[in-house]
């Protein structure tokens, strides 16, 4: 596998890489855009951190690329969209540096109310001054954070041991985990009001960016102090720059900008000004984050190779870890199923519906509907078809896709049904796993037991004496072994269906011998690559 590094990462967090012969790795720094447009094209994979823009333009060129690292939490210099519509998987590192932003928050923070930097720059030109230099204790005071998440957390646990209060307001959290942190859930209009600090800890986005703007400054106390060590632009920096002037700011402490290296006008006023802290993006800039960081996506990468679920990628829906063990031989077996219904099924698909019964039901099944929609779709489309895309090609192809879920079920304790509906017919196939092997239970309204195989054979007909013969006979005259066979009908001199799977793949003009022989009402040889 062919690794470009385009942006500083770790050596020794390399080294997995480096260890391991299956990856080739070049370490091209500073590329100009239109050379790495062009060098591109020769990679499977990409490792980066801020400095380059995975855009849709780059993406446009990377024809092998299948996997894009980032070094990192924040992922806004990928276009994740442009990434999962050509299949590209999308990782990061969010907890290799969560320890460093928070320690990096306090810092900051500390810096800002004791007048550190001020102070340092006064001593060190020759002046011996105390009083300009007067600070503020935390004790005592407001904290609001932004952001519950890892470093949230992690900046609200330090901060009480400051023994500061703190307000949290984080939509995406429960009260238990406020709770467990020893911090107030709160809406943002009362956080805004009641803290004395406000510090962001949110991942940049639609919803995020300039959510801190002029009229969320107006309902701040007077005075207040803020902090950003998330990412440039959760804060207005124009309405920033003028709150620090109006004095409605007392000071505010940033290490993020919504331009890197900062080049407007309005950055640089707001840098110089004399109440801001600033540093140049150094929330993760410690020898253990970035070691951390490296390590973390280089394992990404080895568990992508041999086939293990990815704990942090940003555009593939997974399990929770602890369930994924006891998960992954039912994603075998949706997949087998989506292979195998699209194998059978007549053209132009326009609903697919993965009904999941028993034991299962009990869980998160969406990765398991979008393992079965990706098998299914690759025998619709010349588009390489994954996880990370699946969903989008459906919606592109116009086909609706349905979840459903029961815990009750008749006969197995796990029962996975795959219906697909065309214009010309429904068609349908039902599966468990017996010892975490795939057995396919049911077609249509057949019953039925057998395992898939690589090359099968699937013909319904009219029940009648000596057909069974007929096919035995014609297979073995063609030189096509069988290796099993099942059997069912709805009734006698019925229709009935027979399942082959031969050592050998059946051939057109073996399928043509035996129509002409048997009359099928169906016939389709079935080449299962999965299996």
């Amino acid at each position: 596998m062919k690794v470009i590094v385009t942006d500083e990462v770790s050596e020794s967090g390399l080294q997995l890489l480096l260890d391991d012969p299956r990856f080739e790795i070049d370490v091209c720094l500073g590329l100009p855009v239109e050379e790495l447009r062009r060098k591109i094209a020769g990679y499977d994979a990409i490792i980066t951190r801020s400095g380059t823009q995975v855009d849709k333009a780059l993406l446009e060129n990377a024809h092998r690329l299948r996997f894009i690292a980032r070094a990192g939490v924040g992922i806004d210099n990928v276009d994740v969209d442009a990434a999962s519509q050509r299949g590209i998987i999308v990782v990061n590192a969010p907890f290799g540096n969560t320890n460093s932003a928070a320690e990096h928050t306090m810092a900051l923070l500390l810096a800002l109310c004791r007048n550190v930097t001020a102070a340092n720059a006064s001593l060190k030109g020759g002046d011996w001054k105390r009083a300009p230099f007067t600070g503020f204790e935390l004790k005592g005071k407001t904290l609001g954070v932004i952001g519950l998440g890892k470093v949230g957390g992690r900046v609200a646990l330090r901060a009480r041991a400051f023994e500061m209060e703190v307000l949290t307001y984080d939509p995406y959290i429960s009260e238990k985990r406020a709770d467990d942190h020893g911090v107030r859930l709160v809406s943002l209009d009362d956080l805004l009001r009641l803290s004395d600090v406000i510090t962001v800890h949110t991942p940049l986005n639609e919803e995020t960016e300039g959510m801190l703007g002029a009229a969320q400054f107006e309902r701040m106390k007077d005075g207040v102090l803020i902090v950003n060590c998330a990412r440039g632009g959760i804060f207005d920096e124009a309405a920033t720059l003028a709150a620090l002037e109006s004095g409605q700011v007392a000071g505010a402490a940033f290490d993020v900008w919504s331009e890197e290296p900062p080049k407007s006008e309005t950055l640089k006023r707001l840098i110089a000004h004399p109440r801001m802290v600033v540093t140049p993006h150094l929330g993760a800039n410690t020898f253990e984050a970035q070691k951390n960081v490296a390590v973390d996506v280089c394992q990404e990468l080895i568990d992508y190779l041999d086939g293990r679920p990815l704990s942090n990628a940003v555009n593939i829906p997974r399990f929770d870890p602890d369930l994924m063990e006891h998960m992954k031989p039912f994603i075998g077996l949706v997949g087998t199923l989506g292979e195998f219904i699209s194998k059978l099924a007549p053209p132009n698909p326009r609903k697919v519906t993965f009904t999941y019964n028993g034991k299962l039901a009990r869980f998160d099944c969406t990765p398991l509907t979008v393992s079965g929609l990706a098998a299914l779709l690759r025998n619709c489309t010349d588009q390489d078809v994954n996880m990370v895309n699946a969903m989008l090609v459906a919606d592109e192809m116009g086909i609706a896709v349905e979840g459903v879920r029961s815990t009750e079920t008749e006969s197995f304790s796990n029962l996975i049904t795959l219906t697909l509906e065309t214009p010309t017919g429904t068609r349908m196939v039902a599966g468990t796993l017996f010892d975490d092997t795939p057995k396919i239970v049911k077609m249509r309204n057949f019953t039925t037991d057998f395992q898939p195989e690589e090359h099968m054979l699937v013909i319904t007909y009219t029940d009648r004496p000596g057909l069974i013969g007929k096919i035995g006979t014609i297979l073995g005259e063609e030189g096509i072994n069988i290796g099993n066979m099942n059997l069912g009908r709805q009734e006698k001199a019925g229709e009935a269906m027979v399942v082959l799977s031969t050592d050998s793949p059946v051939a057109q003009k073996v399928v043509e011998r035996l129509t002409a022989a048997v009359e099928p009402l169906f016939i389709k040889a079935v080449h299962l690559a999965g299996c």
